[in-house]
């Protein structure tokens, strides 16, 4: 055999090994999609159940800790007009719907002295978490195109995303998702 054929030969199982080793990957990437799909999550939805957040006077929350019940998850700051309308909606609607398993959780996209003076003077009824400026983008990977605020996102138990709201939350919203079946 020549030097030439031999390399020819290497090359061969080479790319043979190459594309056994891609297969495999490819398979496992495979697997892991289906896995979320059969529990109806996606890769966003996944990603966000892993997720923790500091709290502005407690510990940091796990998202892991809401899943198994519907989340009304809400992206507001101090300085946004609209979203300080809707907390005390909010609020009530967390206080009337808490005992039939309903969750309520706020993602300051803010700092936390703000928050702290916010909730001091308005204390709301559910938890509140600092997301920071980064929750901008968390909200944009769970659908808000704009980025903007107030922006809504209501979870199922099994954590998968039913519902979605830009901009100001009014009692139709949530008295029908509230009535929503599936969740």
């Amino acid at each position: 055999m020549s030097a030439r054929q031999s390399g020819l030969s290497r090359r061969g199982w080479l790319a043979g090994a190459v594309g056994l080793a891609l297969a495999a990957g490819g398979t496992g990437l495979a697997v892991q999609r289906a896995r979320q799909q059969a529990q109806g999550l996606s890769a966003v939805e996944t990603a966000f159940w892993l997720q923790n957040f500091s709290q502005v006077d407690g510990p940091s929350l796990a998202m892991a800790a809401f899943k198994g019940k519907p989340l009304v998850l809400n992206f507001w700051a101090t300085w946004c007009p609209p979203c300080v309308e809707e907390l005390p909606l909010l609020s009530s609607f967390f206080t009337a719907n808490k005992d039939k398993g309903w969750q309520v959780l706020g993602l300051a996209v803010d700092q936390a002295a703000p928050v702290r003076r916010f909730l001091t003077q308005s204390p709301l009824s559910f938890p509140v978490a600092l997301a920071g400026f980064p929750g901008v983008e968390l909200s944009r990977s769970l659908g808000n195109l704009t980025g903007g605020l107030p922006f809504t996102v209501v979870f199922g138990g099994g954590g998968a995303v039913q519902h979605r709201k830009m901009g100001r939350l009014g009692l139709p919203d949530l008295q029908a998702w509230e009535g929503s079946r599936g969740l």
